[in-house]
């Protein structure tokens, strides 16, 4: 049962793709695309990574943060948003404590869900039925 709509997301402490410390709390005041996969260089995972990459431009023009989030550790994301030139932070959650905290938590790895949080730090939305193939357009389409 993910989080509900309306609730605070829960803060988190964390480290990124090149070990700088992200904390959700440092984007208040920005709407946040939280998006959660189970793992680093899979098929639906790269093709779900690769839509937010082709789509930044947007979400930069919006003035939105996306931020993804799996429990592979930093040197795994590195590789993975090197090989793929993916220009947004993962978030390595190697000690599931943020899947945890999100409720997405899939037996050892993060199920696929996104929360896009607003400026307030509320969700505003849930994804939690997720098409890898045009998930960067769905989530664009209602924070436009």
């Amino acid at each position: 049962m993910t989080l509900s709509t309306g609730s605070v997301a829960p803060d988190f402490t964390a480290k990124d793709t090149n070990g700088n410390t992200v904390k959700l709390s440092d984007f208040k005041g920005k709407t946040v695309v939280l998006y959660f996969y189970p793992k680093d260089d899979t098929p639906g995972c790269t093709k779900e990574a690769q839509g937010f990459r082709d789509s930044y431009p947007e979400f930069q023009g919006k003035d939105i943060v996306v931020l993804g989030v799996s429990m592979d550790d930093e040197a795994s994301h590195k590789q993975f948003a090197e090989k793929y030139g993916l220009p947004f932070q993962l978030v390595a959650d190697v000690d599931g404590s943020i899947t945890k905290a999100y409720d997405v938590e899939g037996g050892g790895y993060a199920k696929r869900v996104t929360y896009i949080i607003d400026s307030d730090g509320k969700i505003a939305k849930v994804f939690d039925k997720v098409n890898t193939s045009s998930h960067a357009q769905d989530v664009l389409e209602i924070v436009s």
